[in-house]
């Protein structure tokens, strides 16, 4: 099978089966949105759903945040990972906004890498949630799947190099969906030690079930 086949077969089972594929992240607006996402890093979106109500009413915006210190904040988010240093990151985001965006969230990947704790991965996922750009963030999730699936060089050793030629071979309207796609994926069936193979309906263009077929043969 060819890599444009594996392609289309990927995207046509997925606008059939799963059309509406959205993030686990719980937000009402761009500011939570960003917020649960610089938590989430490293961290299940189950937990930082757990963590997120109080923090979002207690803080509901750029200017509370900004306003807070160390001591008040890190009580909220103590069971996520790396609360410390997310601590420090959302008072300096917080701060960030206020004085240089006029706390609005800004709409560009460059700006909002701009922010502390917002990283390229993150300005993607805010983009392509929020703004329906054709960013694709590489979590461990899309970066397992996508060369399982064959969809990417197996010698894409970074989440750049997958991001590239994933966002090089899928159309700009599909990106965004492409993204939830392969995370929900790679989160439920595509595991990263035990795999469901059995479970899975992608099997017939997989190449990582190919391999183990030929292997146990």
């Amino acid at each position: 099978m060819t890599r444009k086949e594996r392609y289309e077969a990927f995207v046509t089972y997925f606008e059939e089966n799963q059309p509406e594929a959205e993030t686990e992240l719980n937000y009402s607006n761009p500011f939570e949105l960003l917020v649960a996402v610089v938590l989430s890093a490293q961290c299940t979106d189950v937990r930082i759903n757990k963590v997120t109500p109080k923090l979002f009413e207690d803080f509901p915006t750029a200017e509370h945040l900004a306003s807070t210190h160390f001591d008040e904040l890190f009580p909220y988010i103590k069971s996520v990972s790396y609360p410390n240093n997310k601590t420090k990151h959302l008072i300096g985001l917080g701060k960030m906004l206020v004085e240089d965006f006029n706390s609005e969230i800004p709409a560009s990947k460059d700006e909002l890498q701009k922010l502390p704790g917002v990283g390229r991965k993150t300005a993607n996922v805010v983009t392509s949630v929020v703004w329906n750009q054709p960013s694709m963030a590489v979590d461990t999730h899309v970066f397992r799947v996508s060369k399982r699936l064959g969809l990417v060089n197996q010698n894409a050793s970074t989440p750049l190099a997958v991001e590239k030629q994933l966002v090089k071979h899928l159309s700009e309207d599909v990106i965004p969906k492409a993204h939830h796609w392969l995370i929900l994926h790679g989160r439920y069936v595509c595991q990263a030690r035990k795999p469901k193979c059995e479970e899975c309906n992608l099997i017939h263009f997989c190449r990582y079930f190919e391999k183990k077929e030929k292997i146990s043969r």
